[in-house]
């Protein structure tokens, strides 16, 4: 049997057993040690499980994954979601729309701190949704933005989802942290903007909230030195700001950690049974994070073996559409697989075939990271699997998945109108990480 046989075997067998329910990661590791050993040899395939499992797990870079999920969990249960909604609404929960705006400004600096998108889209589902209702929100639009304010945590440092690019591609994890946050930022002024037009558009469908004098809402500010701190500390020593340390990405993750877990003894909000929950949760997210990150390696040394990624980077650019009708491409094959799969395994499944591609073409991998993040953000809100739709779903039990669904569709348009913005203007991203390289 010809190696464009097994390969092409070894995709319907993955397909099959990921539609059957089985893990991503299993699924992988299975398809990938079938494979490699009917082509290379059975021993070799055993062995390649016991090293390829081993340098994962002691990895020193791989590290930056638990260190960063640690420091998110701390982040989630020592409650500095609710002083972020607070401080927000007191400066725009007074405007048509702004307790939805003010969602959107606490979701980014949560994501800020957190680096997960279904860890903010649960939060602010039991922090937020209660006060848009009690303001007479509708619940399409207030499950709608918390959804779409959820996938800020896949773009904003730290990422766990470009951390994990970074990891596959062997690309510099700390630059595509910064290399997230102008995107980032541009999310949340476009999802501002989008809440502001429906306002004005049909200003009965959103009302206002009540007014805060200037006192209080400068109270507010002060309530959240803690995140704020947290992230200059993480962020600026990444970046390399004068007046920090310069951190590698794990050793960031190490600092952040330990900073939340601090705050949350100093501010007496994490007590005994908090931090064991904090630590648990953390390890079994990491264990199953590690376990699809071996399938993959896996999975990716059978496709080494059959010159998979070769053979469709040949076919790719021979189509001749030219470099920006391949990456249309692209877009659009995510587009569609974020309809089937779950986001991290869109990235650890695709990647290891596409980024011979892209580096083929020319693109600047740092870039292409970011835009390959911001496409799976429309997986995590799109119809049928929308990640953070269920997350909702599961925490706000009176709303039906077709009323947030047609919540979110305003923000896809948004997010498509964003993910053209910056293939038109790649400098978006890579700016700040050249500055990064010129310090």
């Amino acid at each position: 049997m010809t190696t464009d046989a097994v390969a092409l075997i070894g995709f319907v067998a993955l397909f099959a057993l990921m539609l059957l329910r089985v893990p991503v990661g299993m699924a992988m590791g299975l398809v990938g040690v079938s494979g490699f050993g009917y082509l290379v040899s059975g021993p070799a395939a055993l062995k390649l499980v016991g090293q390829t499992s081993m340098r994962t797990v002691t990895d020193y870079t791989f590290g930056v994954i638990p260190m960063f999920l640690l420091m998110g969990t701390f982040v989630s249960n020592s409650g500095m979601s609710r002083e972020l909604f607070r401080a927000a609404n007191g400066f725009v929960g007074h405007m048509r729309g702004g307790l939805g705006i003010a969602t959107v400004a606490a979701c980014g600096g949560f994501a800020a701190i957190s680096g997960s998108s279904v860890a903010t889209a649960a939060t602010f589902s039991a922090v937020a949704y209660p006060e848009m209702r009690r303001f007479g929100y509708p619940q399409s639009f207030a499950t709608g933005v918390i959804a779409a304010g959820g996938t800020l945590g896949a773009m904003l440092p730290p990422s766990t989802v470009l951390a994990v690019y970074g990891i596959i591609t062997e690309q510099d994890i700390g630059k595509l942290f910064i290399a997230g946050i102008v995107p980032g930022l541009l999310a949340m002024t476009m999802y501002m903007i989008t809440i502001a037009l429906i306002g004005r558009v049909a200003p009965g469908f959103l009302p206002k909230g009540e007014a805060l004098s200037w006192r209080e809402r400068f109270k507010g500010l002060r309530d959240i030195w803690a995140p704020v701190l947290l992230f200059l500390f993480v962020i600026g020593g990444l970046y390399g700001l004068p007046f920090l340390p310069r951190f590698t990405p794990t050793e960031a993750g190490g600092v952040g950690a330990t900073g939340a877990f601090l705050i949350g003894l100093a501010t007496g909000r994490l007590d005994k049974e908090k931090i064991l929950a904090s630590l648990l949760q953390a390890t079994r997210t990491a264990a199953a994070v590690f376990t699809v990150l071996i399938g993959a390696l896996i999975f990716g040394y059978f496709l080494t073996v059959t010159q998979t990624p070769q053979k469709v980077t040949e076919f790719l650019t021979g189509l001749g559409l030219g470099p920006y009708g391949v990456l249309a491409l692209i877009m659009i094959m995510y587009l569609v697989l974020g309809c089937l799969m779950d986001a991290m395994a869109m990235i650890i499944l695709t990647v290891p075939i596409i980024f011979p591609v892209v580096s083929h073409l020319g693109f600047d991998p740092i870039w292409f990271g970011v835009i390959i993040v911001m496409t799976v953000e429309l997986g995590l809100i799109h119809p049928p699997v929308g990640m953070n739709v269920f997350v909702i779903k599961s925490v706000v039990k009176d709303v039906s998945f077709a009323t947030i669904f047609k919540g979110v569709l305003p923000f896809v348009a948004t997010d498509l109108v964003r993910l053209v913005i910056l293939i038109a203007f790649p400098i978006l991203a890579t700016w700040l990480p050249q500055q990064m390289v010129a310090r």
